[in-house]
C-alpha cells in the first residue's frame, strides 16, 4: 500500500511538473503572439479583407453578364420583388421565378446568360432573371460574411467626388434587420453619404483597385470591381477594431489553453478519433434525414453528405440515404409536374373564359336611360370558351349596331378569331359605314392574313330608335326571327351573303326590317336550332319558334329565358357540343317620356344612396316642391332604396332605376322604384300597431307604414321580371 502510495504521489508530481511546463509554454506562447498581433493587426486585415473582397468578386462575375446586371440592379432598385436570405427549396419565391423562366425560355441557362441573350428578353423577364440571380448573389454574400466573421461586407456603385454610396447589395447574418436606419443592413437602392476619409478611401480604391482606411474604431476597406454606366462598383467591408484586437487576443489565449489541454488530453485521443470518424457521421446521416423529412430537398442532402464517404458500413449508408431520398424527390416532382400542369390548363382556361364573358355586353338594362327600346342577350360556350359572341352598340344618339356572329370551330382557337372579328365589326360600324360596306371592310381584313383559313358567319344590323327601321346584312348567318306588334314571332328570309374570311373582295347586299312600337327582334345562332338530344334528334327551328311564341309579349330577358329552358328541356342529358347565343330587341318607339320625366339607374347599394337623394332633390327643387314635401319623399325614398340594396338581389348585386315624373294639373310627384330582384310586395305586410309599446311590437313593417302615411298613394306591381314601386305626392 506504501508503494502504491508512493507510485500515485510521484505520478501526481511528475503530473503538476508537465502540468506547470505546458501552463509556461502557453503563457510564454500567448504573450508573443499578443504582441506580434498587436502589431500586424491591420497588415493582416487587409490581407484578410483582400482575399474576402476577391472571393466576392468571383461570385459576382461567375455570371457572364455580371456588369448587365449591375446596371440593371441599379436602374430599377425600387421596381425589383427580391426575396432576401432565401432558404432555396420548392416552395421559396425564387424557385418559383426559376421555374416560370425555365417555361418561357427552357434553351436559357440561368447561371451562364450573357448579355446579349438577357437584352433579347422582355422586360418582364429581365426583371424575372435580375430578381433569380440577385437572390442567388445575396445567398452567397450572407455565406460568405457568415463565414468569415466580417461586421458589414456590401457593395456599392458611386462617383466623383464620392460623396454618397448607392448600395447594391449587402450580406447580413441570420436574423440581422434589413433596413434605412444606421447600423442597419441596407437593402438595394438605399443611398447614404460618406465622410471624407471615406471618399478619399473609394476614390484610392478605384484608382490603385483596394485600399484600407482607419476610421476611428472602425476599418474600413475598398476593391474596385468595374464601372457601369460612368460609376464605379466597389467591395466594402467594416471592421470594428476592438472586436478585433479582442478575437486575436481570444485567439491567443485558446491556443495556448488548446497546447495546454492537447497535451493533458492525450488520452482522450481515441474517444476523439471515435467521436470523429464514428459518431459525427453517423450524427449527419440522422440529421439529414429529418432535414429530407421537412424539406423534401435531396439535392441538399446529397451535398451535405458528400464528404461521408468512408469505405466501410457509415459510407454505405450515406451513399443509400442519398440514393432513397433522390428517387423519393423524383417521383413527387413528377407528381407534383403533372398537377400544376392540370391546375395551370385549368386556371387558364377559367380565365380565358371570364375574358370572352368581359367582352361581351353582360351589364343588363345595358341603356337604363334609354326607353325606346330594351335589349338582352346571352353566351353558353360548349368549352370553357367559344367561338359565337353578339354585340351592340350605340353608334351616334339614334342609330344602335346589332352584331350576332359564329365563328368557325370551338374552343380557343375559335375564341381568338372571335374577339378579332368583334373588334373590327365594330371599330368599322363606328366610322359610320353602311352594314354592308362593314362586313364587306371586315372581310378584306381578315383575308389578308387568314392562314388558318378560318371564317365567321354575322349578322350585323343598325336600328333608327326613331323610326324603327333596321338596315341589315348577313353574311352567312342564320335567319332572324322579328315580331310585329300583336303578331307571333316569324322568320325573315333574307338573303344570304358569302361567310366572312372565305373569299377577299366579296360584296354584300343589304336590305331593310321596320319595327313598330311593341316589335321585337330575336337573333341567335346554330348552336339553338342545332341542340340535339341523346336519340340525336335535332331541336329545330320550328321548335323555336314554337318557345319564342310561348310568350311573345314578354321583355327580352323572360323570350331568352324561355327558350334556353325550352332546349335544356328537349336536350335533358346530352351534351352541348356547340356555343348557345340568343339575342332579343324589343324596339318600344316614343314612350312619352319629357323633360318632365328624369330616370336614374345605379347600384342597389346602400353607398349609392347620398347619388339617389341628389338626384330627387335637384329635380324637386327644379319643380318648386315646398321644402316640407320634398322632406317627406326624401325620407320615403331613402327607406325604399335601402330595402332593396339589402335584399332585392341578396346575396348579390344589381341594378335600381329610379324614375322621377313631374305633372303639373294638379302638381303630382310620381317616383317608381323598378328591380329585377327576387318578387316581394311590401305592401302586403300588415301595419304595425303603433298604439303599443316599441319593445311590444314586431320587428319590421314601420318603414313602409310611414311610407303609407307620408305619401296620398303607393302602389305595387310585379311585370317583366320587374319589381315596381310607385309612390305619389301631390305638390
Amino acid at each position: 500500500m506504501n508503494k502504491e502510495k508512493r507510485r500515485g504521489g510521484i505520478i501526481l508530481q511528475v503530473a503538476i511538473l508537465f502540468a506547470l511546463g505546458v501552463l509556461t509554454t502557453g503563457l510564454l506562447t500567448y504573450f508573443s503572439e499578443q504582441k506580434l498581433s498587436g502589431d500586424n493587426v491591420e497588415k493582416q486585415t487587409e490581407i484578410y479583407a483582400e482575399e474576402i473582397a476577391d472571393e466576392v468578386k468571383r461570385s459576382v462575375m461567375e455570371y457572364p453578364a455580371y456588369q448587365w446586371l449591375l446596371q440593371y440592379w441599379y436602374e430599377n432598385a425600387g421596381e425589383m420583388d427580391i426575396e432576401y436570405d432565401a432558404v432555396f427549396s420548392a416552395e421559396s419565391e425564387t424557385a418559383e421565378k426559376c421555374r416560370l423562366l425555365a417555361e418561357r425560355h427552357p434553351e436559357l441557362q440561368l447561371r451562364y446568360a450573357d448579355a446579349a441573350q438577357l437584352a433579347a428578353l422582355s422586360e418582364e423577364d429581365q426583371r424575372l432573371y435580375a430578381e433569380i440571380v440577385y437572390s442567388w448573389l445575396i445567398t452567397r454574400v450572407d455565406q460568405i460574411k457568415q463565414a468569415h466573421g466580417i461586421d458589414y461586407l456590401f457593395c456599392v456603385a458611386t462617383e466623383e467626388p464620392y460623396d454618397t454610396q448607392f448600395f447594391l447589395f449587402s450580406g447580413a447574418d441570420p436574423g440581422a434587420v434589413r433596413g434605412t436606419n444606421y447600423e442597419e443592413v441596407y437593402p438595394l437602392g438605399n443611398v447614404v453619404s460618406v465622410g471624407e476619409s471615406q471618399q478619399e478611401a473609394m476614390r484610392s480604391a478605384r484608382e490603385d483597385a483596394n485600399h484600407l482606411v482607419d476610421a476611428g474604431d472602425y476599418l474600413d476597406y475598398y476593391a474596385y470591381l468595374c464601372d457601369v454606366d460612368g460609376h464605379a462598383v466597389l467591395i466594402g467591408m467594416t471592421y470594428s477594431l476592438s472586436a478585433l484586437r479582442t478575437d486575436i487576443e481570444t485567439q491567443t489565449r485558446t491556443g495556448a489553453l488548446f497546447a495546454i489541454l492537447n497535451q493533458i488530453g492525450l488520452s482522450m485521443i481515441c474517444l476523439a478519433l471515435i467521436y470523429v470518424f464514428v459518431l459525427r457521421p453517423l450524427k449527419k446521416v440522422q440529421h439529414n434525414i429529418r432535414l429530407y423529412r421537412d424539406e423534401k430537398d435531396s439535392a441538399a442532402i446529397a451535398e451535405n453528405l458528400a464528404g461521408i464517404r468512408p469505405p466501410n458500413e457509415i459510407g454505405q449508408l450515406s451513399e443509400d440515404v442519398c440514393d432513397l431520398a433522390k428517387e423519393i424527390d423524383d417521383y413527387l416532382k413528377r407528381i407534383e409536374t403533372i398537377t400544376a400542369e392540370k391546375e395551370r390548363i385549368g386556371t387558364e382556361l377559367a380565365l380565358a373564359t371570364r375574358i370572352q364573358a368581359d367582352m361581351l355586353p353582360n351589364i343588363f338594362p345595358a341603356f337604363p336611360e334609354r326607353p325606346d327600346f330594351d335589349i338582352y342577350a346571352t353566351m353558353n360556350p360548349a368549352k370553357e370558351v367559344g367561338g359565337d359572341f353578339y354585340d351592340f352598340f350605340l353608334i351616334d344618339e339614334k342609330h344602335l349596331g346589332i352584331v350576332m356572329a359564329d365563328v368557325s370551330g370551338k374552343g380557343v382557337p375559335a375564341a381568338l378569331f372571335m374577339m378579332v372579328s368583334k373588334i373590327l365589326v365594330k371599330n368599322y360600324a363606328m366610322t359610320g359605314r353602311s352594314p354592308a360596306q362593314v362586313l364587306q371592310a371586315v372581310n378584306n381584313q381578315i383575308c389578308s392574313n387568314n392562314r388558318e383559313e378560318m371564317f365567321v358567319t354575322v349578322w350585323f344590323g343598325i336600328l333608327d330608335t326613331e323610326t324603327g327601321k333596321i338596315t341589315a346584312a348577313n353574311a352567312g348567318h342564320e335567319y332572324p326571327v322579328v315580331l310585329q306588334a300583336g303578331g307571333q314571332f316569324e322568320l325573315i328570309k333574307d338573303k344570304h351573303g358569302l361567310v366572312i374570311g372565305a373569299m377577299d373582295g366579296v360584296r354584300y347586299r343589304e336590305y331593310e326590317l321596320t319595327l313598330t312600337k311593341g316589335s321585337k327582334l330575336f337573333l341567335y345562332t346554330d348552336g339553338v336550332p342545332e341542340a340535339t338530344n341523346a336519340q340525336n334528334e335535332l331541336f329545330g327551328t320550328d321548335r323555336m319558334l314554337a318557345a319564342l311564341n310561348e310568350e311573345p309579349n314578354a321583355s327580352p330577358e323572360t323570350v331568352l329565358r324561355r327558350v334556353r329552358q325550352v332546349v335544356d328541356g328537349f336536350v335533358l342529358e346530352a351534351e352541348q357540343f356547340d356555343d348557345l347565343t340568343m339575342l332579343c330587341l324589343e324596339f318600344k318607339g316614343d314612350t312619352g317620356m319629357t323633360g318632365n320625366c328624369k330616370e336614374l339607374s345605379l347600384p342597389a347599394e346602400v353607398e349609392k344612396l347620398p347619388e339617389l337623394l341628389s338626384f330627387l332633390e335637384q329635380q324637386l327643387e327644379e319643380a318648386g316642391c315646398p321644402m316640407k314635401t320634398q322632406m317627406q319623399i326624401s325620407v320615403a325614398a331613402e327607406e325604399i332604396f335601402v330595402n332593396i340594396a339589402n335584399y332585392a338581389y341578396a346575396p348579390g348585386k344589381g341594378i335600381a332605376t329610379v324614375r322621377l315624373a313631374i305633372s303639373e294639373d294638379p302638381a303630382t310627384a310620381t317616383i317608381t322604384f323598378i328591380d329585377r330582384g327576387t318578387p316581394f310586395d311590401p305592401l302586403k305586410k300588415e301595419d304595425p300597431d303603433v298604439t303599443l309599446a316599441a319593445e311590444e311590437r314586431e320587428i319590421g313593417g314601420l318603414g313602409i307604414y310611414m311610407t303609407k302615411k307620408t305619401m296620398d298613394d303607393v302602389r305595387y306591381e310585379y311585370k317583366d321580371g320587374q319589381n315596381r314601386l310607385t309612390l305619389i305626392k301631390k305638390l
